[in-house]
Formats: C-alpha cells, sequence, structure tokens
C-alpha cells in the first residue's frame, strides 16, 4: 500500500508554516528552488518545534508527545510514540538510513524522502519505493544544506529542486534531542529487520523514553539520546503470527543483547575510536522490548531499563 509518505509529510511542513513564530522556526530558500526550515540551528526552536519534527519524519503516521514519567525515583519528561502504521512511519520514513555526501557536506538523512530514493537496501528487500511529486527529509547536524545538496537530492529522487523541503536541527538543540528520542519505536523495528523477523507481521506499536536533556556539544548529545533509548526506551509491539519465532529472537532484540551494554553511549563510542562503524550494531535498540500476539495472546518480554546509567549520562551522577 503506497501511503503518499511525503505527500503528507509536506502538508505537516505547510501547517508549521503557517505560524513558524509560535514554534521558533525559520524557514529559509535555496538557489535553484527548494527549502530548508531551520528548527535549532540559528532558530531557537522548542519543544513544539521537536514534536513536528518527529511528526514530519514519521510522515504523520505517529502520535508523537510528551508524558510524565519517572527517572532514578525523579519525575522525568518522556515521549510516548505510537503507531499503527510502524513500517511504514518507522522504517520506511523515520530510520536515519540515507548517507548524504556532496563534497564537503555529510549527513545522515531521514525522513519519507529516502522512500523516494529507495537507495537503502532496506527498501529493496521490503519491496517498497514511493513514487511523488514532492520529497522531504530530515537532517541531523550543523551543516546547512546548499544548491549542491539540493541537486544530489532531486538527481536521486526524480523530484523537482523547487518541490524538495529539508528539515535541520542540532543534535544539541531542544528540537534535535526530541526527534531523535523519537525514533525509540523505530530502532525495534530496525533491529528487528536487521536479525530477520518478518516486520510485517508488527501492527502496531508504542513506545516511551525519557526525554534526555540538551546536551552543551553534538557529541554529548549523540551520547545522551542514545542512552535515552538504549537503557530507558520501552516498546510494545502488537504483532500477528506464532509465538516459537518470538521466543526464539526476542533475546536477541533488546541492546542488552549486544557485548558493547552496560557502559554511557560515550564511552562506548570512546573505546571504538569514535567510529559509529565499529560499534555493533546489534547494541541499536530499546532497553525493553514486549510482545503482545494479537492471534494467541500471549506476551513474551526481553530485556530492561538500566536507570543506573541514565542517571550519569543525564546527570553525571
Amino acid at each position: 500500500m503506497n501511503q503518499q509518505l511525503n505527500l503528507r509529510a509536506t502538508h505537516l511542513v505547510d501547517q508549521l508554516l503557517e505560524s513558524p513564530e509560535l514554534l521558533r522556526v525559520t524557514a529559509h530558500k535555496i538557489p535553484g528552488g527548494g527549502r530548508w526550515i531551520d528548527c535549532g540551528l540559528q532558530a531557537e526552536g522548542g519543544l513544539g518545534a521537536g514534536l513536528a519534527l518527529a511528526r514530519i519524519c514519521t510522515a504523520g503516521l505517529a502520535d508523537i508527545r510528551v508524558i510524565p514519567g519517572e527517572l532514578a525515583g525523579s519525575t522525568w519528561p518522556h515521549l510516548q510514540v505510537t503507531t499503527d502504521h510502524p513500517v511504514e512511519a518507522c522504517l520506511y520514513s523515520q530510520y536515519a538510513g540515507w548517507q548524504i555526501s556532496v563534497g564537503k557536506f555529510f549527513a545522515m538523512g531521514s525522513g519519507p524522502m529516502r522512500a523516494v530514493a529507495a537507495r537503502e537496501e532496506l527498501f529493496q528487500k521490503l519491496d517498497y519505493r514511493e513514487s511523488a511529486e514532492v520529497a522531504v527529509g530530515v537532517l541531523e547536524g550543523r551543516k546547512v544544506p546548499d544548491e549542491g545538496v539540493l541537486q544530489y537530492l532531486a538527481e536521486r529522487t526524480n523530484v523537482p529542486a523547487s518541490a524538495i523541503t529539508r528539515l535541520l536541527a542540532p543534535t544539541a538543540s531542544l528540537a534535535g534531542t526530541v526527534q531523535v528520542v523519537a525514533r525509540v519505536v523505530e530502532t525495534a523495528l530496525h533491529k528487528l529487520h536487521e536479525i530477520g523477523f518478518d516486520v510485517k507481521r508488527i501492527r502496531s506499536a508504542t513506545g516511551t523514553a525519557p526525554l534526555a536533556p540538551v546536551a552543551k556539544d553534538d557529541l554529548t548529545g549523540i551520547g545522551r539520546t542514545n542512552d535515552a533509548i538504549l537503557y530507558g526506551g520501552r516498546v510494545t509491539l502488537y504483532v500477528r503470527g506464532d509465538d516459537q519465532s518470538i521466543a526464539e529472537m526476542g533475546p536477541r532484540v533488546p541492546a542488552m543483547a549486544s557485548l558493547a551494554h552496560g557502559r554511557p553511549f560515550l564511552a562506548i563510542f570512546a573505546a571504538a575510536g569514535n567510529d559509529f562503524y565499529k560499534i555493533d550494531p546489534h547494541l541499536f535498540s530499546p532497553a525493553e522490548i514486549v510482545f503482545q500476539n494479537l492471534d494467541t495472546g500471549r506476551v513474551q518480554k526481553f530485556g530492561k531499563v538500566v536507570p543506573e546509567v541514565l542517571q550519569h549520562s543525564f546527570c553525571g551522577e
């Protein structure tokens, strides 16, 4: 089923730009066409901008909100993500799987524009590609996309440059922090896909993760937002099919299945020589996964949260 992901996301962008001052974002035109929206670089952004960014990144197919929660015995804001279209919202849209490298510009691209380019192996395996007249993407970083980046995206999506929108927020910004932590369900789906689970069995999903504090720099921000999911993320998946495959694969899903698990992400990153590709890819998953089988009624839980690591990561304690 073609969900018209980019068209949905474009409608959300248009709503965002009806009152940009309320969300403290700014829109910019790029020579040659297209636009980019500053959600936290020079613009201040905020919680509202971060929630809008996360909803655009999931093509409007997920409800994302701030809810009350607890961390180490104290109240702490959490993000909650709920979707009845988890594969489309998370894997076809939200996953940051497109390496965009143009000259000195590099960023990981997420959002539904990925489904138009369909350059990742994931799209071949899941047999999905979108044909669209508009494209919307999200970039996590501090480099502003220029005309060269715009042309690169236009060529690979076959979408006119004038119809391409990119939204930008650094990790060390409030909006950037929100949109990264909002990937708590996505990381569960991506991990399951990587270990060979048929993700199309997953009919609905909901998850929570503590909202990491905004860091003073992007590297610290990367550490805190990863820790929020690795050690505090809880995801419930509503699935169909047999229970045996879940029982066999379930222990491999949570972050604790990785030998790298147990230390703050920055320590893991440093031990890997600050090279993401040297980190065990099986680390990237929520702390706790619950499967509820819609066919059999059985509930299976794997993993657990580790508040001690979060306390150290967030508060230095």
